[in-house]
């Protein structure tokens, strides 16, 4: 049972290359598994989120990230009676845009473009990626995703101006996303916040006691978990607690949402497009409890000193990365190569790099960039 506002498969705008319906899947689980099938989507596994391999093996990953906010995604989405179908398509496939090594990838590749009068940005090279590098199928380019999808990818978690963005102008840049769309960039920062907490106390940057000293929310459910637990080791309280941090923003977004929904008074798929904002969002009081975690991991982890070393040394091998195949193009596989006939040097070279995987670009960096010294990321 999906509710009005909710976007139904056989409502879909369809795909750029026109094909036969599936005789037991709709189109969107058909985009779900065709995501989930991609080469981008297995080199997600080899993609920094916060934490390189060098740490250790049990932290998150793209990959596994990914599949935090598909699972967050898709019991949102049940609760408010969205496509779960869609949600959960739109989530597998809203990082496959990511560079190697995290933000500190797109950052230097943001920079390196710039010096070309041009960007990077991970949603649109996520779109380029499943339009044009997938190449799985006879019949037609990339993977040929439903619009739904696609428009989703752009749009989920910022909106795009058509006077700077004119290539965009398909993908609807004057209205609101879906629903199911909006929904992704919360769940996406969900997933991570709370992860990144967790991550943070096992590499040893945070301390229990420091998150509850500094994190509020995280002190007040502490004291729930204490009061039912007293006899548990600190590592269990920890994970209670964050288990309810988890749960807390994920009903207050269920809740809210829920209630902006009925507010709106929108019934339809179109009315969710026209409305003057999106729907989707916390409640003021968690809104300012998730500002405090982001707030607090800024400040102590994604800037601490350890992470800062792994960021340079990562924003080094890229740039040069970057600097080299523009100097040296024939070094490029030959398909890359083939695209600079039709699109500048400066975006085929960024989008070689940017589909790297971590250990990939550091074994060409090794090759190319440095053949007497190895960068230990």
């Amino acid at each position: 049972m999906l509710a009005p506002y909710a976007l139904r498969a056989e409502e879909s705008r369809g795909r750029r290359y026109p094909e036969a319906g599936h005789a037991y899947r709709n189109d969107f689980q058909r985009d779900r598994d065709r995501v989930v099938y991609s080469r981008a989507f297995r080199r997600l596994e080899n993609k920094t989120q916060v934490f390189t391999r060098r740490h250790s093996d049990h932290f998150r990953n793209r990959l596994t990230h990914t599949i935090e906010v598909a699972q967050i995604s898709r019991t949102i989405a049940a609760e408010l009676q969205l496509n779960e179908d869609l949600v959960e398509a739109l989530a597998l496939v809203h990082d496959v845009g990511h560079p190697p090594f995290g933000h500190a990838g797109e950052r230097i590749l943001n920079v390196a473009m710039q010096e070309h009068g041009d960007q990077f940005d991970h949603n649109l090279h996520a779109l380029r990626t499943v339009e044009q590098f997938e190449q799985r199928y006879a019949d037609f380019p990339g993977l040929n995703l439903t619009f739904e999808v696609r428009e989703g990818i752009v749009k989920h978690s910022r909106d795009y101006d058509v006077q700077d963005f004119p290539q965009l102008a398909e993908y609807l840049l004057d209205q609101q996303p879906p629903l199911e769309a909006q929904l992704i960039d919360f769940t996406d920062e969900i997933a991570y916040s709370t992860a990144d907490l967790d991550d943070g106390v096992e590499a040893k940057i945070l301390t229990r006691e420091q998150v509850r000293r500094e994190v509020p929310v995280f002190a007040r459910l502490y004291e729930e978990v204490e009061r039912l637990y007293p006899t548990a080791t600190e590592k269990l309280k920890f994970n209670e607690t964050l288990k309810r941090v988890l749960d807390r923003l994920v009903s207050d977004l269920i809740v809210h949402t829920r209630n902006q929904v009925s507010q709106s008074g929108v019934g339809s798929v179109v009315d969710v497009r026209k409305f003057a904002h999106r729907l989707c969002s916390f409640s003021a009081g968690v809104d300012q409890e998730r500002r405090q975690i982001k707030d607090f991991l800024y400040q102590n982890v994604y800037f601490s000193p350890v992470l800062q070393r792994d960021k340079k040394q990562a924003e080094q091998v890229i740039a040069e990365m970057f600097a080299f195949f523009i100097k040296s193009p024939r070094e490029l596989p030959a398909s890359y190569q083939e695209k600079t006939r039709i699109e500048p040097l400066h975006r085929i070279v960024c989008d070689y790099v940017a589909g790297m995987t971590d250990s990939y670009i550091l074994e060409q960096h090794r090759r190319f960039c440095s053949p007497k010294k190895k960068v230990g990321l």
